[in-house]
């Protein structure tokens, strides 16, 4: 089955272009099933990216998904346009009263901030509280995910003396987690953050498990089973030249940055970058979607209700 987004989305295009099966709001109408409810809370500067890169990889599922985009109510982007915006974004505020199957929270490029001082925090906390009573479950993603750990375990992040930045293995530690299933014992994920939480830290919590963890860059996955979330510190969902982009950006700017580890052949910037990553992300994200489809109550209304 497709994910339902409107046409005129930039990532209708795209996703169709590549072979994802991607769905109208009239030909959705037609289909006598329940769509599964799945929003994006968007936090990253270049929204249009982040969308097509979401939207490819929980689209890629035997279920409908209908998807729909969340800003927070009050913080002006600098990065995409105010028609964007204002055509398929919906403020938090006008949304909080309904439910949803399923909720990702992505990153932001504010690792330099502490939590607290950041303009919208107030509302983002509002909001990983409200996920236990509208949102049978939740992704958090980079800054994202170790915010909401932060909020519900006061886990801190520590600032780390030089970026993680490229595609780092990992180790698979749970292959009987139903998020895992299919998953390889070892794998690469593409990692870009200045960011870490530790080890120690979240292995001290009783109620988390780690999932994915990286002998260079630390723990990767998250299981928080008390409150319905995964906390994904990385990114499987990056296309395969996002760390490329990163990387040209920060030349341009002037900063002193090595290129990504293990990402460019041969170490050259000039070459292509291969993906090796792409199954391990449309696996991981495939069974976050099937194990809600598993769980969540049929009538949408019943979401949060235990």
């Amino acid at each position: 089955m497709p994910i339902k987004i409107p046409s005129d989305l930039p990532a209708f295009d795209v996703l169709e272009r590549e072979g994802v099966m991607v769905m109208t709001e009239d030909r959705a109408a037609r289909q006598d099933i329940r769509p599964m409810q799945i929003a994006l809370l968007n936090l990253m500067p270049k929204k249009a990216l982040t969308e097509t890169q979401f939207a490819r990889v929980i689209g890629a599922t035997p279920l409908q998904i209908d998807l729909s985009l969340i800003r927070m109510s009050h913080h002006e982007t600098r990065n995409t346009s105010a028609e964007h915006m204002e055509a398929f974004y919906h403020p938090f505020q006008e949304m909080k009263h309904r439910k949803f199957d399923g909720l990702i929270i992505t990153g932001a490029p504010i690792e330099h901030l502490e939590f607290g001082d950041v303009t919208y925090y107030d509302e983002l906390r509002e909001i990983f509280d409200w996920t236990q009573t509208n949102v049978h479950h939740t992704m958090g993603v980079c800054w994202g995910g170790m915010a909401m750990l932060n909020h519900f375990h006061g886990v801190h992040k520590d600032r780390l003396a030089r970026k993680a930045f490229g595609c780092f293995r990992h180790r698979n530690l749970a292959p009987a987690s139903p998020y895992l299933r299919g998953f390889s014992d070892d794998f690469v994920v593409p990692v870009s953050r200045w960011t870490e939480m530790r080890v120690s830290d979240i292995r001290a919590n009783p109620d988390l498990e780690i999932l994915m963890q990286s002998d260079e860059v630390g723990p990767c996955l998250v299981d928080d089973p008390a409150h319905r979330a995964l906390y994904m510190f990385n990114h499987l969902e990056y296309d395969s030249d996002t760390l490329k982009q990163e990387y040209d950006r920060d030349v341009a700017g002037g900063e002193r940055i090595e290129p990504p580890v293990n990402y460019f052949p041969g170490n050259d910037p000039a070459r292509t970058p291969e993906n090796r990553w792409r199954s391990h992300g449309h696996l991981l994200y495939g069974n976050w979607v099937n194990q809600i489809y598993q769980t969540t109550p049929y009538a949408l209304d019943d979401i949060g209700a235990a």
